[in-house]
């Protein structure tokens, strides 16, 4: 009997602890995330409606805009305004999206907040191009810093720049000074320092995402492509309305998407373009819009990021405890500012509410 008796306590010893690993191994996956996605998922209830977007688009001046938007959580930081105008409205909005991008951080477990660190980069490349590109132009740089970004009080510097050698020395250790020292020697134009920034950014976001493990990787990955296709069909749109060539389009392109455009860069026109990107898995999304498209490029844009959307919204319904969801309000949020950035244009200019509506596209 002694010898059943040791095999029986040896196996009720291998499933006890084979039952603890995968009982600790579940607790470590999706604990972390019970708390911050049940907060999340509080937020993106506040998330603006149709019918909201069209009581603001009724505001008629930014200041019944503003007042307008005291009912939602926009109000704190409205509150230091210091005249209801564009530029003003703009910044307060930025800071809102930003204070959205740090709460994130803040709540998210370690393993993935760095995540969301890099996706603010973006607006660190943004910056640092439009700040170039407008000294370049000998227009006012310090108009077209976004209040965001990483490296703020740097692109701040470098707006206040007296010359292009100064800013060198601003982004000197940065992994931006490579690509600028080449511009200042003139070995890319500003297109293509513009394309390096991002090349920089995307493979960075990209290298994070393929270090995860198991849905992390899958939903990071998905989204991480996604954007960069989202990314080299804009390019590769607005290269054709240019009348670009395929070897000066190619080296505008991002390393890391899903789709070979190597056939779309060698035709001849937007239509043709349009045709051969029918048969990628972007041809339902370009056909639904392809007459907006023809007359309006963003049209593909702003439907790429519904696509981006609905698609990070599947795997959050697949994984619901985990990053697809903090994601997906991120998402959701950038939309929203968007969308109230642009009101705010629009109403500034004095447009009609059914225009603004219109313009907007809030149906919901």
């Amino acid at each position: 009997m002694e010898p059943v008796v040791a095999i029986l306590d040896t196996t009720l010893a291998v499933v006890f602890t084979w039952v603890a690993y995968k009982t600790g191994a579940y607790l470590y996956k999706y604990t972390p995330y019970s708390y911050p996605n049940a907060r999340i998922r509080a937020m993106e209830a506040k998330l603006l409606s149709g019918q909201k977007f069209n009581e603001l688009a009724e505001s008629r001046t930014l200041q019944n805009f503003v007042v307008n938007l005291e009912d939602t959580e926009y109000k704190e930081y409205f509150s230091d305004i210091q005249s209801y105008s564009v530029e003003e409205i703009e910044r307060a909005l930025e800071r809102a999206l930003a204070g959205t991008y740090e709460l994130m951080y803040k709540i998210l477990p370690k393993r993935s907040r760095d995540f969301f660190g890099i996706l603010l980069e973006e607006w660190d490349v943004r910056n640092i191009a439009s700040v170039v590109k407008a000294k370049l132009a000998g227009e006012p740089a310090s108009d077209y810093v976004v209040e965001l970004g990483k490296m703020l009080p740097k692109v701040k510097a470098m707006a206040e720049a007296k010359t292009m050698e100064e800013i060198l020395v601003i982004l000197e250790g940065t992994p931006y000074e490579e690509p600028y020292q080449k511009l200042l020697l003139g070995e890319i134009d500003a297109t293509r320092f513009e394309t390096e920034l991002y090349r920089i950014y995307y493979s960075k976001l990209l290298n994070y995402a393929l270090s995860r493990k198991e849905e992390e990787r899958v939903i990071l990955t998905e989204f991480v492509r996604l954007s960069i296709d989202k990314k080299n069909l804009s390019t590769v749109l607005r290269a054709k309305v240019a009348g670009m060539s395929a070897d000066e389009i190619r080296p505008l392109l991002i390393p890391g998407g899903t789709v070979n455009m190597e056939s779309v860069l060698h035709v001849d026109s937007l239509d043709m373009a349009l045709a051969e990107l029918d048969s990628t898995k972007y041809g339902p999304v370009i056909r639904e819009v392809r007459e907006e498209i023809e007359g309006d490029l963003s049209a593909l844009e702003r439907a790429m990021d519904d696509y981006i959307i609905e698609r990070v919204a599947e795997l959050d319904r697949f994984y619901p405890l985990s990053v697809a969801t903090p994601l997906l309000y991120i998402l959701k949020k950038d939309r929203e500012v968007r969308k109230l950035r642009a009101m705010a244009k629009l109403i500034g200019d004095g447009l009609q509410p059914e225009e603004i509506k219109h313009i907007v596209g809030e149906v919901e």
